[in-house]
């Protein structure tokens, strides 16, 4: 869950590592650091903080080195300071002869450090990551190329890691390892980089090479070679960023997740491009790697997930049940993958990650496979694990999501769902006339995401309200709870207000006793064939004098008699209309968090992309 980077070449590699550390500080932002090799010696630079702490740090203490490693961290072991911040160094008796960054968990590092210490390796840090310097540094004692001096180290490390790092007695040449943690080569013309994650180096070069599990990598300003740990010489294949370098500037928005929020028109049309075909009433997504025969022997469906791709998970539970008439099932990727359910050769497994790297999906994918279940995986990064594992699958071409808080991700995915559950639909019972009105409803969907939008000065008016709660309910029925459930995470990831989201017909079971005029409910409540049940529980709410907040149609009269603010949006199918109601419950918690001051990219404790149980 943190970021790495890396560079060799002809240029100063202290201000090409800071760049690419703030483009990957959503990745984590506990700490930052470089190392660097200049004259013979490792040039340590590290402190805890923000990027900008290192950028300033580097002003009056400059390195002049071409080459280097960054880091900024997510900490997962040992606290936020500067001895546990990234880069750690190897070496006996205070030598420096390896410096290493680190992304995962080495969860036999406690055995290994009772190793090293009984060796006279003296450790300064609480991290699991120091092992590894330790380790790399006495292979290097017995003069071997660094390259083979880690491939002889990766075999005694238990866990995951994405590894970068640099030698003394090596200038201008970088080393990278991964197990279960995302590393890219950035191939350029005289230089190279190692990032974890490609935006990094985007600005840079388009040309990346993804690692595979088990590989080790040297890269020089000239070349790279790749080594498998155990099958020896690799032919890495080089593949393109589909996204221009200014995708991940803000572009005049105050804030990543904002500007997020506003693509949200371009991020539904990218996900349906070329894939709804009106002929046929139905939509064609060409990378499933099934067959209609094999599609139609489905008789099950497994969504597994976490967080915001689980609740769009749920999204698409409805919406295939609804259109395909197939029995869904929306797991836990984190619990289902130790689960023994009882699942049967008939059940296709579907895995929901933007970042195609969230290691619970990826488990639960690994697991599925093991067993035998044919897999597809919807994900956002082109070339990630999760993409490259499952069986077939479907791209979101959502474009880099910055905001640690998803948004348009999870946009994007209920549209690949919508789009897979016409498909299933349109190979079993739905008709023509019934497939082409989905079709319609979503080539629809992007000009109606911008008339949802426009809901944010009312918004704005509603978020000063919420913003004074301690506590705030968010309340949907049928396909809107998941949306009411999404409203809840996103409030409380950025605002830190405690938030709950339920079905509304759960309310009178118990959440009920919460309701007083200090605590706010906001119903999601388009009109729909239940909308008159959800006017009853609104209503049960008022008498008990809490402060209510409806997502709902602007014309609706009884919605605003009994609302104390209405966030509008267009009258809409009902298949696309968690598009359209999630948009101002992303845009509440936005202002919410504007209000309070918090900071709403970076929010306190999360990371991105969790590479980490």
């Amino acid at each position: 869950m943190c970021g790495i980077v890396g560079y060799t070449g002809a240029k100063e590699a202290a201000p090409v590592l800071v760049a690419g550390l703030r483009r990957l500080e959503y990745r984590g932002y506990d700490s930052a650091g470089m190392a660097a090799v200049e004259a013979g010696s490792i040039e340590l630079r590290k402190q805890a903080g923000r990027v900008q702490v290192l950028e300033e740090l580097l002003r009056w203490d400059p390195v002049a080195a071409t080459n280097g490693v960054g880091h900024t961290r997510w900490a997962t072991h040992g606290r936020a300071d500067d001895v546990n911040a990234h880069p750690h160094v190897g070496g006996r008796e205070g030598r420096r002869s390896v410096a290493v960054v680190h992304n995962g968990v080495i969860e036999n590092y406690a055995a290994l450090r009772r190793e090293l210490e009984a060796e006279g390796f003296a450790f300064r840090s609480q991290t699991d990551t120091e092992v590894v310097a330790h380790l790399m540094a006495r292979e290097l004692e017995r003069g071997d190329e660094p390259l083979d001096a880690l491939l002889r180290v990766l075999p005694r490390l238990e866990g995951t890691y994405g590894l970068a790092m640099v030698t003394a007695d090596r200038p201008g040449e970088l080393l990278g390892a991964r197990l279960g943690s995302p590393l890219v080569v950035g191939v350029g013309e005289g230089e190279h980089f190692l990032a974890s994650d490609p935006v990094a180096v985007a600005p840079y070069t388009a040309n990346v090479a993804y690692l595979q599990d088990g590989e080790a990598v040297r890269v020089t300003p000239r070349d790279f070679e790749v080594r498998h740990r155990e099958r020896g010489p690799i032919a890495p294949r080089i593949d393109r960023i589909d996204w221009k370098p200014d995708a991940v500037e803000l572009g005049g928005h105050a804030h990543y997740m904002l500007k997020e929020i506003r693509e949200q028109p371009d991020t539904a049309t990218n996900a349906c491009r070329g894939r709804l075909v009106r002929a046929e009433g139905s939509a064609r997504l060409g990378g499933l790697n099934m067959t209609a025969r094999q599609l139609r022997r489905v008789r099950r469906v497994v969504l597994a997930a976490c967080g915001t791709s689980w609740h769009a998970a749920l999204v698409g539970e409805y919406l295939i049940e609804r259109l395909a008439h197939l029995p869904v099932e929306v797991e836990y990727a984190g619990e289902f993958r130790y689960r023994n359910g009882p699942l049967d050769d008939r059940t296709l497994v579907i895995v929901l990650s933007q970042s195609g790297e969230t290691a619970d999906t990826l488990g639960a994918l690994r697991e599925s496979r093991r067993r035998g279940h044919p897999t597809l995986a919807i994900v956002n990064t082109v070339g990630s694990t999760i993409a490259r594992e499952a069986d077939g699958g479907v791209y979101l071409h959502a474009g880099p999501e910055i905001g640690v808080a998803s948004t348009k991700a999870f946009s994007a995915q209920v549209a690949v769902l919508a789009l897979l559950a016409l498909h299933l639909g349109r190979l079993r019972q739905l008709s023509f006339t019934e497939g082409a009105a989905v079709v319609d409803a979503l080539g629809s969907a992007p000009a109606l995401i911008g008339e949802a939008l426009k809901a944010e000065p009312a918004v704005e008016a509603a978020a000063d309200r919420i913003a004074q709660a301690r506590s705030v309910l968010f309340l949907g029925r049928d396909l809107h709870y998941p949306v009411a459930l999404e409203g809840a995470l996103k409030l409380k990831e950025i605002s830190y207000i405690h938030a709950e989201g339920y079905p509304t017909s759960e309310m009178k079971h118990g959440p009920i006793a919460l309701i007083d005029p200090q605590t706010p409910s906001v119903f999601v409540a388009p009109r729909g064939p239940l909308h008159a049940k959800t006017l009853s529980n609104i209503e049960e709410v008022r008498a008990r004098r809490g402060p209510i907040v409806s997502v709902g149609l602007a014309d609706d009269e009884d919605l605003a008699r009994l609302s104390d603010h209405v966030l509008p949006i267009p009258d809409a199918p009902e298949v696309i209309q968690p598009l359209l109601a999630v948009v101002p419950l992303q845009l509440l918690a936005y202002h919410v968090a504007r209000i309070k001051g918090c900071d709403i990219d970076k929010p306190r404790n999360l990371a991105k992309s969790v590479t980490v149980e």
